[in-house]
């Protein structure tokens, strides 16, 4: 019978590679009986190539079809076939057919009236000789699986035949079987149009095959298949088309007993996916997830049609593509190629760390011993206290109950956001969930080490020297903030030192791993949380990051993430209240202390008095101008290393070190001159030396280049800076041996053991504590319970430097109390409600505080309302002579906020923990292992498991054969939906 072949072109208007496409047409060894090129979204204007080439017929709508639209308006032109067998070559703008092409297909679909569909090799636009396609398949559960993709073409594959379905770019097809089998699905207009109309091709009882000599080449337009893009977010759309075609073909050849289970379980398999793809590293098809998820179970206008379609081509049965499918076996196979690729990769990068075998182990051992010299004192306390240190609650609940909106017990008490450090300390208690203040004790114990560790395992990153890791190592872990911030009891500067280097370690890998990035993201809000005044570095810090991300700006953008949704409510609430730069307030206990000079800065110590020299230069007799000669000669060497990395190599690298220096000793001078907070009378200025823990990482960091650039030459000038650092440090780290330090071990009660006792059977108990200055005034506030406790400290109320209504009055019933006014306090003591009034004296040797105290205690003796308790070494408690009953938390206090809010908090913090959480291969650099020409596997490892999740869909498993490469992403996630289906 006469064969007739109408070929139908899909053309984009303005098409830019339609002119190869429509010459290639001209120079087949056997020529199309009739061209129908068919024009979608045109504005009334023909393509000059199409005019050019005077197709045979020429369509043009306005309207931007789909391919398999555009297929079947260009087939209701074609003229049904009369006395001859009619054949369809469906082609778009950017398939150029090789000469022999429509030679080959004819030749392969003439063997046997059973073939009806004959594909033909498609390869890459600019190189003939990779392959892109050549045969479909699909797994049990009907996820498609490319028999060939992206491999080198060397006639491996030229003894392939029969097929389950091939692609539809380049598809030759009867005309009767494909009219009757009702043509492509409208429903699939980008992935899977193919393969659906091969598996109905199947059904009827026909052949679809392959022609190993036809070579079509394709440009990935995205006029037939998904955009062959490079551009951000191309593959996560991808993602999207290719689940949702999964999905609706799912549907489509479900029986009708299964349908409504199958529909059912769209929605709740989704969000299962979308964790799984988390947990696999691949937030961008979380979107695509769910919009497929949706979409199918509740926009799919074509399902009926589709079933419809199955149930009309099915002949056959299932049964006859059951060989076809690909074998669990064969899929076990290529999970397992791709996964030793993957871990022989990532072993050949983490086997540079060898964290012990080059020195990581002393390291850490002069750390843990230092660190147990300096904190000598506090060997065995189950609690600290002094300076900035607090008890926490004793309950883990109540540790993470207090985050969001909610009563602050400080003061009179208040409704109001958390403070973002909240969030932090719960995590830490959480550690020692049976006694949370214990952590607080290990953190003292365990900072030096985990700092040494952290920045050893940075300059990892940077240099193979291990003398040079340890010398950067040691300077962060003696680094004068760290011990300084250790002496005066500020948690959270201890916190923000120890994160930092981790902080910046995950972000030099946060450019090519999603794993990296969620850990960047969760370690910048703790130290955003811990160092609010570090905020503004950070955001610099990270705008230039971003800028310099290029294509992985996708994962710097998410970074700020979870510690915007931690400051957001305080931040809402400040900015309400008209005090924006009281959002930048160090959290905890506000302690005050005196400024250092500019010059102390710049040498690293946020003290004000030097940290410890003062006093031995006093011991010694040294005045003030050899103290500061001193310091600058043992700290010089280290300046001097960080500014001559400049002029040696890598220049970016130490330009970036020198300018989180910068920026973090900007910081400092900008904390030392700012007081935000109040501690009774006094103002309290932001510490500095968060600050300048920023400033020390990085002047030590580009000093670690340079010594890397100075090679052989590095041995003497990395001795001097690193004795010399460790020296001015000596005498601040003896703080402790010597007495001076503010830290104390297991402190007592803030209140005598007879409130206690009180408070243990009723928590809410409230006693007015009253403290006598030293300059005739008093301070006043409501203790309720046993005591303060850290986690319940507020930056909303230490920034407020006026007191309240409520205070207002407190004040006025603590003057009037410790003052012979004849004023009645009943009222108001029952207003508070106050069972107790200690007068806190203290030890303090002040003549004048002294002698205050007595007149105050003669008139709270002297108080109808009062009955002395008795005293204890910190002063003398009174009890109320009438019955006061505690004053009841206002029933639900954070309202709606507090729902919304922990919602907030749960959902992001819940998403940055699965993509932090590593798995696989995560760690696995880019390696290529090509095939030699003599035969053998081949396989290609991503860079790392953000660029393995950028792949299309996990479902395609990639091919094993000669040549392959393998992209590993599916073993990331556990397989395809044959082996995890959720």
């Amino acid at each position: 019978m006469l064969q007739t072949v109408t070929a139908i072109i899909v053309v984009r208007h303005g098409a830019a590679r339609v002119q190869r496409t429509l010459e290639s047409l001209r120079a087949q060894t056997r020529r199309p009986d009739s061209v129908v090129v068919i024009e979608t979204g045109s504005d009334g204007d023909v393509t000059p190539e199409v005019a050019a080439f005077a197709p045979t017929q020429h369509l043009a709508t306005k309207e931007k079809l789909s391919f398999p639209a555009a297929v079947a308006a260009a087939l209701r032109a074609v003229e049904p076939p009369v006395h001859a067998e009619q054949w369809l070559w469906l082609l778009a703008q950017d398939t150029a057919p090789e000469p022999q092409a429509l030679e080959q297909l004819l030749a392969v679909g003439e063997v046997s009236p059973s073939v009806a569909v004959t594909g033909p090799k498609l390869v890459e636009w600019d190189d003939r000789d990779r392959l892109r396609g050549f045969g479909l398949t699909m797994t049990r559960f009907g996820a498609t699986v490319p028999l060939v993709d992206d491999e080198l073409d060397q006639g491996q594959h030229d003894g392939a035949s029969d097929v389950l379905g091939v692609h539809e770019a380049g598809m030759l097809v009867r005309h009767e079987v494909f009219t009757e089998l009702g043509g492509l699905d409208l429903a699939l207009p980008v992935v899977d149009g193919g393969l659906d109309f091969c598996v109905r091709v199947r059904l009827a009882g026909h052949r679809v095959v392959v022609a190993p000599g036809a070579r079509v080449a394709i440009g990935g337009d995205g006029v037939v298949g998904p955009r062959l893009s490079q551009r951000t977010g191309a593959e996560r759309v991808s993602h999207r088309q290719r689940r949702l075609a999964q999905l609706h073909r799912r549907l489509a050849y479900a029986p009708g007993v299964a349908l409504a289970l199958h529909w059912l379980t769209l929605v709740p398999l989704g969000f299962a996916r979308a964790i799984a793809w988390l947990i696999a590293k691949r937030p961008g098809a979380v979107g695509g997830e769910l919009a497929a998820a949706f979409q199918a179970a509740f926009a799919d206008g074509q399902l009926a049609t589709a079933r419809r379609n199955v149930a009309n081509a099915k002949r056959a049965g299932w049964a006859v593509i059951a060989p076809l499918r690909l074998p669990a076996s064969e899929l076990r196979r290529r999970r397992m190629l791709a996964r030793e690729a993957a871990l022989t990769a990532a072993h050949g990068e983490w086997r540079e760390l060898d964290f012990f075998g080059s020195g990581g182990g002393w390291v850490l051992i002069a750390a843990l011993a230092a660190s147990v010299a300096v904190n000598g004192r506090l060997l065995g306390a189950s609690a600290l206290g002094g300076g900035g240190l607090l008890p926490l609650n004793t309950s883990v609940g109540q540790l993470w109950s207090g985050l969001g909106w909610g009563w602050r017990n400080v003061g009179v008490g208040f409704a109001g956001p958390s403070d973002p450090f909240q969030a932090v300390l719960a995590l830490l208690g959480s550690l020692t969930f049976w006694q949370p203040s214990l952590s607080l004790v290990l953190l003292w114990f365990a900072a030096m080490p985990i700092a040494a560790i952290g920045a050893w395992v940075l300059a990892a990153r940077f240099t193979r020297r291990p003398g040079i890791r340890a010398v950067f190592a040691l300077a962060w872990a003696f680094a004068p903030p760290l011990l300084a911030a250790l002496a005066a009891g500020r948690p959270a500067a201890v916190l923000a030192h120890v994160l930092l280097p981790w902080l910046i370690f995950a972000a030099v890998s946060a450019r090519r791993s999603w794993s990296a990035a969620g850990a960047t993201a969760l370690l910048a809000a703790g130290v955003a949380a811990c160092a609010p005044s570090l905020t503004p570095a950070l955001a610099l810090a990270w705008l230039v990051w971003t800028a310099a991300s290029g294509r992985s700006v996708f994962r710097a953008l998410f970074v700020p993430l979870p510690a915007i949704a931690l400051f957001l409510p305080l931040v809402l609430t400040q900015l309400g209240a008209g005090h924006p730069l009281r959002i930048f307030a160090d959290p905890g206990v506000p302690v005050p202390g005196p400024a250092a000079a500019d010059w102390q800065l710049l040498l690293g110590f946020p003290g004000g008095a030097t940290s410890g020299w003062q006093g031995l230069a006093h011991t010694l007799g040294w005045s003030t101008g050899a103290l500061t000669v001193l310091l600058i000669v043992l700290v010089a060497p280290l300046m001097v290393l960080a500014l001559l990395a400049l002029f040696l190599r890598p220049t970016v690298r130490a330009g970036g070190a020198l300018l989180g220096a910068f920026l973090g000793l900007a910081t400092a001078a900008v904390a030392s001159h700012s007081a935000l907070q109040v501690s009774g009378a006094h103002s309290v200025r932001l510490w500095a030396g968060s600050g300048l823990s920023l400033y020390w990482l990085g002047l030590t960091g580009a000093a670690l280049f340079a010594l890397a650039a100075l090679g052989g030459f590095s041995v003497g000038p990395a001795w001097v800076a690193s004795v010399g650092a460790i020296a001015a440090v000596v005498p601040l780290a003896a703080t402790g041996l010597l007495g001076s330090a503010a830290v104390i071990s297991n402190p007592g009660g803030q209140l005598p053991a007879y409130v206690m006792a009180e408070a243990a059977s009723e928590p809410r108990t409230a006693t007015l504590v009253v403290t006598p200055g030293d300059t005739g005034e008093i301070t006043a506030g409501v203790v309720h319970g046993s005591g303060e406790t850290l986690e319940q400290q507020s930056t909303l109320e230490s920034t407020e430097p006026s007191l309240s209504a409520s205070n207002a009055e407190l004040a006025r019933l603590a003057v009037n109390l410790v003052s012979r006014s004849g004023f009645d306090a009943a009222a108001d003591l029952k207003r508070f409600g106050i069972s107790f009034v200690f007068l806190h004296t203290g030890q303090s040797p002040d003549v004048s505080q002294k002698a205050f105290g007595d007149r105050a205690a003669t008139a709270l003796d002297s108080d109808p309302l009062l009955a002395r308790v008795g005293s204890t070494s910190n002063g003398t408690l009174w009890s109320t002579t009438k019955d006061i009953a505690p004053v009841a938390l206002p029933d639900n206090p954070g309202g709606w906020r507090q729902p919304l809010i922990v919602l907030m908090l749960v959902v992001v913090f819940g998403v940055f923990a699965l993509l932090a959480v590593p798995i696989g291969n995560t760690a696995a650099p880019r390696r290529r292992i090509r095939r030699p020409k003599g035969g053998g596997e081949a396989a290609r490892v991503p860079e790392d498991p953000a660029e393995a999740s950028d792949r299309p869909d996990p479902d395609l498993e990639q091919t094993a054969e000669p040549g392959v490469e393998l992209e590993p992403a599916y073993a990331a996630v556990g397989g395809s939906d044959e082996e995890t289906q959720l």
